[in-house]
């Protein structure tokens, strides 16, 4: 498949402003995580004319680790039926999230019916779950036959994979990375290594997607401009370059049938 829009609006302008903006997703979370939402939410229109010639608007929308209302507050004003999962009641509240929209839950085991939305999106959260891949099939499980998951989460060996720890430190193991913040900051960083962040390989996204059962619509670094998507062919160089990738997937029948330890 060409995505044709979906490749359209991924530009160099785009991928430096999206760059820029995940280092201060700590000391200006506004900012982060309003740009990240919109960027979000076109990327997720994109893929829906370009896979199934279908508008944002009416479509039943899960977001599981929704986090702040940014993402509601983008999805409700292009029309959809949007539905926020969030483990973290702080989170829920910080944001000053509403019931009518969110629900507490875990992605690894989503309390909502088999087939309930059409389309199902999981952004920067994978990482964060000690599972992720049963997550995958969780999402998969819960989105309509035809209907479209998009999971999307920071590749570990990318530059940004220790998140606010650092460029470089995480390259020295993920615990050295912890304990170093904490001696610079006098506290542990948010995302904990071991606890609430875990070293997931782009590879294993890639393995994972082909053996889900679903239609593969993409897989793509989000980050990047689309001459350099190739970067996700290449064994280990793709590990380095890939500062966060996208897998786009088309719900079929024999989707979300296996059992994933």
């Amino acid at each position: 498949m060409k995505l044709r829009n979906t490749r359209a609006r991924a530009t160099f302008s785009r991928a430096c402003a999206l760059l820029r903006a995940v280092k201060v997703e700590q000391s200006n979370p506004d900012h982060f995580y309003s740009l990240l939402a919109r960027d979000t939410r076109e990327l997720i229109e994109a893929v829906l004319i370009d896979a199934a010639n279908q508008p944002l608007s009416r479509q039943r929308v899960l977001d599981v680790g929704g986090g702040p209302g940014y993402f509601a507050e983008e999805f409700e004003h292009a029309g959809a039926w949007y539905v926020g999962l969030e483990p973290s009641v702080g989170e829920m509240s910080a944001a000053g999230i509403a019931l009518n929209n969110a629900v507490r839950g875990d992605g690894m085991a989503l309390p909502f019916a088999d087939e309930s939305f059409d389309v199902v999106y999981s952004s920067n959260v994978a990482e964060h779950v000690p599972q992720p891949w049963r997550m995958g099939e969780e999402m998969l499980r819960v989105c309509t036959p035809g209907g479209m998951v998009v999971l999307s989460y920071t590749v570990w060996l990318g530059p940004f994979g220790g998140h606010e720890t650092g460029l470089w430190q995480h390259y020295v193991g993920g615990h050295f990375a912890r304990e170093r913040y904490e001696k610079k900051h006098g506290r542990p960083p948010k995302n904990v290594f071991g606890e609430s962040l875990f070293a997931l390989s782009c590879t294993a996204g890639l393995k994972w997607a082909h053996e889900s059962g679903a239609e593969i619509v993409g897989l793509f670094p989000r980050y990047h401009p689309w001459w350099a998507w190739w970067v996700v062919k290449i064994p280990l160089l793709r590990e380095f370059l890939t500062s966060n990738l996208v897998i786009v997937l088309r719900k079929t029948e024999t989707a979300h049938s296996r059992d994933v330890e």
